[in-house]
């Protein structure tokens, strides 16, 4: 995997629970471009006899902020650590290795764009705004969050504000949320596309509005959370064998262990990221059997597919399952 070598310029609050980080390369010059909905690997160092961890963070910049990647990053104290070490231990001059940025969740070419952002879920919607507004392309941002506290990068949206392109829901309950998300998707146009970020619940929501008016293929969403125990068609976690073609090794998954976890046991390492099935870094090619698809990262077509699979949360349907790897 490609990486880039950054330093941090600024850290500094953005909201509530939440700072932002401008990151540039080290020794100076240009950082790879990016469209909106980009996001990159960022490496944080091992602390404690701890292993390092690798988190995805989205880029917030607008297309006239060439030379500085901005993340805006929530403190979670129930998170796996990535969260509270960026808060708690990174400083400003310190030297991170960062991914490439990578995009799952690209704006479409044409008609208005209708965005859906949830607490910390607004980042890479913000980057869409930036956007949008320097290409002068119809869009309105439904921003839900607890308080005018918990708005981030507030000064990034004033102008949007102020034209009436933003709209602020602020400590709605789940019924008051479903309401105001019907009565926005209620104003969608055939040609509108759907964006949406947040929490597993909110997303869902959103999804499940806009499919009752909107093809699936201009409802786009990115999670950055799995939820819990996502599941795929009922396996129920029962025993499969995994087979590493490249590698001729053959192994069983038992309950409670991952594709990935096997694998590793047998001396195949897989690169991961979140572990959670979100970014992507892990997917393999399937050559044979049935993925029991527990991700959130491919679309529900690509599932369909069986092409691919994410093995650090997947598992299979068939007894055996075959990876070009």
């Amino acid at each position: 995997m490609d990486t880039i070598r950054t330093v941090i310029r600024r850290k500094y609050p953005v909201a509530e629970d939440i700072i932002a980080l401008e990151l540039v390369a080290e020794h100076g010059g240009a950082l790879p471009a990016f469209a909106a909905g980009a996001h990159i690997d960022l490496h944080l160092p091992a602390r404690g006899g701890g292993k390092p961890l690798i988190r995805q963070y989205s880029l917030c910049n607008g297309p006239d902020e060439a030379g500085c990647y901005l993340l805006g990053i929530k403190r979670e104290p129930g998170s796996r650590g990535g969260s509270l070490a960026v808060h708690d231990h990174l400083r400003e001059g310190d030297v991170l290795t960062i991914g490439m940025p990578r995009n799952h969740f690209a704006l479409a070419e044409g008609g208005p764009s209708l965005l859906f952002g949830a607490g910390i879920g607004i980042t890479p919607l913000l980057a869409m705004v930036l956007q949008l507004r320097a290409a002068r392309r119809p869009f309105t941002l439904h921003y839900f969050a607890r308080s005018p506290a918990h708005v981030a990068f507030h000064e990034r949206l004033v102008h949007a504000s102020q034209a009436g392109q933003v709209h602020y829901h602020f400590g709605l309950s789940p019924e008051q949320t479903h309401d105001a998300l019907r009565g926005a998707i209620a104003q969608a146009t055939p040609a509108t596309h759907v964006y949406s970020c947040g929490p597993s619940a909110f997303m869902d929501g959103v999804m499940q509005l806009a499919r009752r008016v909107l093809p699936d293929t201009q409802i786009h969403y990115e999670y950055f959370q799995a939820a819990a125990n996502v599941a795929g068609q009922g396996s129920a976690d029962a025993p499969f064998e995994v087979v590493a073609a490249r590698r001729g090794v053959h192994c069983m998954v038992p309950p409670g262990m991952s594709i990935v976890q096997a694998l590793y046991a047998q001396g195949i390492e897989i690169e991961v990221s979140c572990e959670q099935g979100v970014c992507g870094t892990c997917m393999a090619r399937v050559l044979e059997g049935t993925p029991d698809h527990r991700d959130v990262y491919l679309t529900e077509a690509e599932k369909a597919t069986g092409d691919v699979v994410m093995p650090c949360c997947s598992r299979a349907l068939t007894a055996r399952l075959v990876l070009d790897v």
